[in-house]
């Protein structure tokens, strides 16, 4: 199975054009969030509806940049995945979308516990009483704390460590975040791919092949590409 991984478009619907062939090609779209350029919202609709358009299996997040009422539009369209548990193909996606406390210039900057309360409908669902799902995929916008993903600059790391402790918990398959922009990359916490696609503002996404194991998706493949 191909999954397109891709975040932080703000707005430029003409590199979301230019993924047409590889968004034919994927079984699903995973989107890390930040449809809006920053605080130009006229850009949000041509974004969200381009998307709706051209990506049939879709699966979204909102970004900081986002307007908080834009999750209502993206549930209303069937694109998210945020504050749920989503099947698709045997595999489940859940998501948690805004960005942690910065500047406060951002319409969607949250504190870290209630990103990460998004995630408690997984543990409310009383499945998998281990604790390790091993066909979860969550999204997020906001990444883990130390990884090569959340660094905005050499050592510095700017991710949630509620998140990270949460990924160690639970033992997804893989994760899909972005908002960090300089945090391209592929890491892992523990068994758990993590991918930080880098944004398709400036032509970044990845793609990611899932191969069956028994009744199990494992992670076969990760490449980070650019347009």
């Amino acid at each position: 199975m191909k999954l397109l991984l891709i975040s932080d478009i703000h707005g430029k619907v003409a590199n979301l054009e230019k993924l047409e062939g590889e968004i034919k090609s994927a079984a699903a779209v995973l989107f890390a969030g930040d449809f809006t350029k920053f605080k130009d919202y006229d850009t949000t609709e041509p974004c969200v509806q381009k998307m709706r358009e051209l990506c049939p299996n879709l699966f979204c997040v909102i970004g900081n940049c986002d307007k908080p009422e834009l999750l209502d539009q993206i549930e209303s369209l069937d694109m998210s995945v945020e504050r749920g548990l989503v099947y698709f193909d045997g595999l489940q996606f859940a998501g948690s979308g805004g960005g942690s406390k910065f500047t406060g210039e951002a319409p969607n900057e949250r504190d870290e516990e209630d990103l990460q309360k998004d995630f408690d409908v997984i543990k409310n669902s009383g499945l998998d009483q281990e604790g390790q799902w091993s066909n979860l995929i969550l999204i997020s916008h906001n990444p883990p704390k130390g990884l090569v993903c959340d660094q905005c600059a050499p050592n510095v790391h700017v991710g949630s460590q509620l998140f990270t402790d949460f990924i160690k918990e639970t033992k997804p398959l893989a994760v899909l975040c972005g908002h960090i922009h300089e945090g391209i990359g592929v890491d892992k916490i523990g068994d758990t791919v993590v991918v930080n696609p880098g944004p398709l503002l400036e032509g970044h996404y990845a793609v990611m092949e899932l191969e069956k194991d028994g009744d199990s998706w494992k992670v076969a493949s990760t490449e980070l590409k650019s347009l």
